[in-house]
């Protein structure tokens, strides 16, 4: 009898994209995937440390392991992710019953976990990551991540990211276009290249030229890349970015702050003078390019005045769009210990504040494109309407269209197809096929 596995994925796309590399690993030992706990033989839980909310949530699922286990005493509970490498054996003091904890650079440590009763804890560096590859479980058949690099060097104060992931590592560029010719040679029309910071990729090649040979890959018909700290945005990688004709029109660039003071005390290394100019320079140079970023909002030490530039800052710049969350304290980092920390009224009512002005810019971006044409990419069914299919742009805005007819390959999960823009929304756009 098969075993099975579920596995419970908290945070980033990295954290996405390694839950598949676990589930790479298990599937040589014989698991099968599964969605419900209760029949699992093995639950796993990748969890994020990067704010506190996703830290209290993934206890709360945590806790209720414990019942699992008093029903089924051979089921194994396992922690891996962020929280598992920062906490360690403290998670074994919290939650007892849990078996194994391993950190994002040992999920290769996965098979030997399971397999080797004394071995339950795996948090060592892991000089060799950029080198060895793990096989990977695909959750989609369409779009696929790719890593390219691991871990940060960046230490902007609010972030555990290279306590938990270490130092950067990049892969190197011949097993990265290895991996993306056999995605391509699998039907997949789509890449996402993932690093903490891609614009400091560096291997045998640095990052723009990584998407030359890329762009070079018969059959994918897109190449995307999360995330580009804004110090390190060249113009060479502008260049890329508007000559490649699969690299598309799309950059995720966090901000952060509108302020210099925050930005200065979130230690990003640049100024919002210098962020301006790249963002500039991008739309100089990057046709109808779509540019989203990431705020924080209430940063210790931020001032009403602070604030204000952020908004400011929105309102000039009008990002696509913005993911955008109240600081979160995290422990062991500089953040954690300065002064002046604000109140949760004061960082809910500004978080609010810049969530209002951005999604009317969003909202007023998105219904601009009513009438123009944009090509998708179909990725199947709408999750909130199965009477719909739904799609992306080349600039990553999400598209909802009625299912056409299924003789024709034009509604097909990964065709590319034609729309017209019917309707801009908050978060989405409607459209209709465009028929020859």
């Amino acid at each position: 009898m098969m075993k099975k596995v579920y596995i419970r994925t908290f945070g980033c796309q990295m954290n996405v994209h390694d839950s598949e590399k676990m589930l790479g690993v298990l599937q040589k030992d014989g698991y099968l995937e599964t969605d419900d706990p209760r029949k699992a033989d093995l639950i796993i839980f990748n969890t994020c440390g990067i704010r506190k909310k996703p830290e209290q949530k993934f206890y709360s699922e945590l806790g209720k392991t414990k019942l699992y286990k008093k029903r089924r005493p051979e089921l194994k509970v396992a922690v891996a992710g962020c929280i598992a490498q920062h906490e360690g054996r403290s998670v074994f003091t919290k939650a007892p019953y849990v078996d194994f904890i391993f950190g994002p650079q040992n999920i290769h440590m996965l098979h030997d976990m399971i397999s080797k009763k004394n071995l339950t804890l795996a948090l060592e560096d892991n000089p060799e990551i950029a080198k060895n590859d793990l096989p990977v479980k695909r959750a989609d058949e369409v779009k696929a991540w790719v890593t390219i690099m691991y871990g940060c060097n960046n230490f902007c104060s609010y972030c555990v990211v290279p306590y938990t992931r270490g130092r950067e590592r990049s892969r190197p560029s011949e097993n990265i276009c290895a991996e993306t010719k056999e995605l391509a040679h699998r039907g997949y029309k789509e890449v996402t290249l993932l690093g903490q910071n891609v614009n400091s990729y560096r291997s045998d090649i640095n990052f723009p030229e990584l998407l030359i040979k890329i762009d070079r890959v018969g059959g994918i018909e897109r190449i995307r890349f999360v995330t580009s700290h804004p110090r390190d945005l060249s113009d060479e990688l502008i260049y890329a970015i508007a000559e490649l004709p699969r690299v598309c029109e799309h950059i995720h660039l966090p901000l952060q702050s509108g302020s210099n003071n925050v930005l200065r005390l979130m230690n990003r290394g640049y100024t919002y003078e210098d962020y301006i100019k790249k963002v500039l320079r991008l739309r100089d140079k990057v046709q109808g390019i779509a540019i989203t970023s990431d705020i924080i909002a209430g940063f210790p030490g931020e001032t009403e005045d602070d604030h204000l530039h952020t908004v400011k800052a929105l309102k000039q710049i009008e990002f696509d769009g913005i993911f955008s969350f109240k600081f979160s304290s995290r422990p062991g980092t500089r953040a954690a210990e300065m002064g002046s920390h604000l109140p949760e009224e004061v960082k809910s009512e500004r978080l609010q504040h810049i969530l209002e002005v951005q999604e009317e810019i969003t909202e007023r971006k998105n219904r601009s494109l009513e009438g123009t044409t944009q090509a998708i990419l179909i990725e199947g069914e709408s999750e909130t309407d199965k009477e719909k299919l739904t799609g992306r742009t080349r600039t990553n805005k999400i598209v909802n269209i009625p299912k056409v007819d299924p003789e024709t390959s034009s509604g097909e999960k990964g065709t590319l197809i034609n729309v017209e823009v019917t309707k801009g929304r908050k978060h989405s756009l409607e459209g209709r096929p465009i028929t020859k």
